[in-house]
């Protein structure tokens, strides 16, 4: 099938962009979205002209890195997907498709449709972590944890930092990160000791790097690939509370 493509194009964060038009012939229903866009680049070369700047690293849906917005919704909007691994068989033979990068203060962009999402690893670098002591192994069992908790902890712990959340809030908000790196620890016997500090640090960090907060639009749940719950923020929010308490 053939597609027109409307691709952002920005040589850097101080210089002009505009949406240029580009056409995908031949494109195979079978190919990612990525791969759609490698023939594209494939065929700039050729022609001589400068590629369309994107980033990916796994392609499997690991990593987080392939970070574009698709008509208007982060990662295209099919369920827990991300670009990666939307399939063009979801488009039809003449669609236009619009192509953009993430848009928000805290992700700088770098060119084209790549933005420098660092924020994210600051705020885990904030406090994201436990003080443990190394050493051998330990036993599976040498601390019990409930398994609700174990469960909680697991579905937080899906979440790849790819930002897909800050995308699609209207806030640019990144409470549905933090709430997950948060709750992943704060839920497990290892990760209480430094549970009050974490949870301040983390949210003082979140916003020095100019993240909006959630006023409960949900779009970060829906843009989310990983399908992480805004239940989280709420138990970001009661971390807090009791942080702030003590």
């Amino acid at each position: 099938m053939d597609l027109k493509l409307y691709v952002w194009r920005q040589k850097g964060p101080d210089s002009p962009g505009k949406l240029e038009q580009f056409t995908a012939k031949n494109i195979s229903p079978d190919m990612s979205f990525l791969e759609m866009l490698d023939e594209v680049n494939e065929e700039l070369v050729k022609e001589g002209k400068e590629t369309i700047a994107f980033d990916h690293d796994c392609r499997e849906g690991i990593c987080g890195t392939c970070s574009q917005v698709i008509n208007g919704i982060p990662h295209g909007g099919q369920d827990k997907t991300t670009v990666c691994q939307l399939h063009m068989r979801k488009f039809k033979d003449g669609d236009s498709i619009y192509i953009e990068p993430w848009r928000a203060k805290a992700f700088p962009l770098v060119k084209d449709l790549i933005v420098d999402r660092s924020a994210l690893d600051r705020i885990i670098q904030a406090g994201g972590y436990v003080s443990n002591h190394t050493g051998g192994s330990p036993d599976g069992n040498a601390i019990l944890i409930p398994k609700p908790d174990a469960e909680v902890s697991m579905d937080a712990a899906e979440c790849i930092g790819c930002g897909g959340c800050v995308a699609a809030c209207p806030n640019g908000s990144a409470m549905l990160f933090t709430a997950a790196k948060v709750t992943q620890l704060a839920m497990l016997p290892q990760g209480k000791v430094e549970a009050a500090q974490r949870v301040c640090v983390m949210t003082e960090q979140m916003l020095k790097e100019g993240f909006g907060n959630c006023s409960n639009h949900y779009e970060c749940q829906d843009a989310c690939p990983k399908g992480i719950k805004v239940s989280f923020i709420a138990k970001l929010n009661r971390e807090f509370i009791k942080a702030s308490v003590k």
